[in-house]
């Protein structure tokens, strides 16, 4: 099992960079291998992503979701089985820092060899800094979902 942990601080209030993550369908604006994300319900996700000349497609679960401090998922279909979780941490009342954790399990060499040296440490980093970069740069969030998923 691989794990990535990345962190970045970003100079908007915590409640705009959590409504942000809420719109999955946005992801592909700055997730630099995501092609497209379909909300299919409030826990449920339908992804296509192309990693190089690769192509995959994943469903995904929100497993537990708290406004204002993280959401956390897990793959449901897929060559790749993954979870994650994202959490936000008020530094003050207009910086926040965004937390990415990611376990993952490589399945083919390719993938094994990504993981060996750092390519997908590397992916989370960059995909956070882009979140950065677009949510500073953004009048306010493109929406929110405020709901609550229990653990």
């Amino acid at each position: 099992m691989s794990q990535i942990i990345e962190t970045i601080d970003v100079d908007v209030p915590i409640s705009m960079a959590y409504n942000q993550w809420t719109q999955f369908e946005s992801f592909p604006s700055f997730l630099d291998e995501v092609e497209s994300i379909t909300q299919l319900d409030d826990t449920h996700t339908h992804w296509k992503v192309k990693v190089g000349p690769f192509e995959r497609e994943f469903d995904a679960e929100i497993t537990e979701q708290h406004p204002d401090e993280r959401v956390a998922w897990r793959s449901t279909g897929g060559e790749t089985a993954h979870a994650g979780v994202v959490t936000f941490h008020k530094l003050d009342d207009h910086k926040t820092r965004v937390t990415a954790q990611i376990d993952w399990e490589p399945t083919d060499a390719i993938e094994k060899l990504g993981s060996l040296v750092g390519a997908g440490k590397h992916a989370v980093k960059k995909d956070l800094e882009n979140f950065k970069e677009f949510i500073e740069k953004a009048p306010r969030e493109t929406g929110a979902w405020r709901g609550d998923v229990p653990r």
